[in-house]
Formats: C-alpha cells, structure tokens, sequence
C-alpha cells in the first residue's frame, strides 16, 4: 500500500468564518513508517480572472493582464521533524484565520463566478527531503462574511415594485401581444441576505395570448476595472419557474428563490 494523506475539516460542509478556528485533522495511511522534515499547512485565498474554456468573453480577455488580489497567505507548522508510524496516523490541527490584532485584514465571501472567482485553500505538505517526494494535498474551503463585518441591525427587506407591459419589452414580440398587449405587475425584494430566499409577488392583469409558463431570471454581473474603464458582464446562473400553464387573472403568485450559495456573492468591491 502506498503512503497517502487526507486532509478532513472538522465541519462536513467546509463553511468558516474569518473569526472562527480552521479545525480538522491530517489523515496520513501508509504500510511502513516514514521519516519527515516537517508537516506544514499553506492557506491561500485569492480574487482572480479564469480561463471557461469555449469562447472567450469580454472579460476573459484580459486574462493575464489583471492581477489576482492576494486575500490570505499563511504557511504554518503543524509538527515538526519527526517520523509516522505505520497504519493509520491522525494529526489534529487548529489555525486563526483572522488576526484579532490587526484589522486590515479583509475576507470576501467564496464565489465561483463565470469570468471571476474568490477562493480559499488549504494545501498539507509533507516534507520528506531531496530523496523522497513530498507527501501534499489540497482542499478548498468556503468563507462566509464574519457577524462581526455585517450591520448590527438587520436589513429590512427593500421592496420593488415592478410592471411589464408590451410597451416596456426592448425585443421583438408576437404581433397579436403587440396589439393586443398585456400586463403584470408585482414587487420583489432587492436588497436581502444569501441565507435568506428572494421574496416577491407576480399578478397577470391581462394578456392577450394564453400563458404558458413564468419564469424567474436570477442574472450574476461580473466586472472589472481596467485602468479608468469599467467592464462587465452579465451571465445567467439560475432558471426558477414560479408558474406553470395559463395562470388565473388578478391572483398574486408567490416569488420565492433560494440563491445558489457558490455561484452568487454579496455584491463587493475588491481591489
């Protein structure tokens, strides 16, 4: 059996918060005992550009141009010089992500974006000298904004109210809605924490052709600032269907959608 190490956290869902411990244990298998040079940790967290792969957007070409924004770089001591035993081996660990002594450390919140992602990760080395080779592995784990960073208050739900008509569509539509028309109306909330569902309501006043279906359009907006040039673009992530066939008139349809946790943020400014 060949020597192998894992690295477990000790939440399953790997979510911390700056203020919290990062806790886990360095699982290490192997046959026959190994000597080492010290067993080290590095957690690394980054805002950058990524290649998607296809064709390439607005953003994505400037690939290489935009340096990635270093959040957190740390390398630590777990153990030091020393020999594992054969069998299984765990080795409990517990880090500080955030210095309480100083403030200018600022932790974004995990985000797998289209064009940009911030993501945090904990990489294990095992070191074993020039004869051998080192014994690493890598983990990502997520950050949530502390309690601490977030407004004492909570923030009461901003409420839009909204209407669609013929009039309002910037796209071509069907000649019978253009003479014909129709009209919803309805609010939804916009300003609200990623725990927490987007909230809102929908009523078909009139339409001139049946309904087939209603669709809510959860959009992400990507940018970047290039010298005094702000570019950006915007990507669909999320399709929710909140009505099915031709609705009632004048009834309000409930708005409920639950954010994807990894592929929205709060909105920030980094850089």
């Amino acid at each position: 059996m060949s020597t192998t190490v894992e690295l477990k956290f000790s939440r399953p869902n790997r979510i911390y918060r700056p203020s919290e411990p990062l806790e886990g244990k360095i699982v290490v298998k192997s046959a026959s005992s190994i000597s080492h040079y010290g067993i080290r940790m590095a957690l690394k967290g980054s805002a950058n550009l990524q290649v998607r792969g296809g064709s390439a957007g607005v953003i994505e070409s400037f690939y290489g141009v935009v340096k990635p924004i270093t959040i957190l770089s740390k390398i630590l001591e777990i153990k030091p010089s020393g020999k594992i035993v054969s069998g299984t081996t765990e080795i409990p660990f517990s880090i500080i992500l955030r210095n309480p002594k100083e403030d200018l450390e600022r932790f974004y919140e995990t985000f797998h974006g289209t064009n940009i992602s911030i993501q945090y990760l904990a990489t294990v080395d095992i070191m074993r000298g020039y004869l051998h080779k080192s014994l690493s592995a890598t983990v990502e784990f997520l950050i949530e904004s502390d309690k601490a960073d977030l407004l004492e208050l909570p923030i009461s739900p901003e409420m839009v109210i909204f209407y669609i008509t013929q009039d309002t569509q910037r796209h071509p539509i069907l000649p019978e809605l253009k003479s014909g028309g129709f009209r919803f109306t309805g609010r939804i909330s916009t300003q609200c924490s990623l725990l927490e569902p987007l909230r809102g309501e929908l009523t078909v006043e009139a339409s001139a052709l049946p309904i087939c279906s209603i669709d809510i359009h959860l959009l992400r907006v990507e940018s970047i600032l290039l010298g005094e040039k702000i570019i950006t673009e915007t990507s669909l992530i999320q399709t929710t269907q909140i009505a099915d066939g031709d609705v009632f008139r004048t009834i309000a349809l409930p708005i409920y959608v639950i954010l994807p946790r990894l592929l929205t943020c709060p909105t920030v400014l980094a850089g």
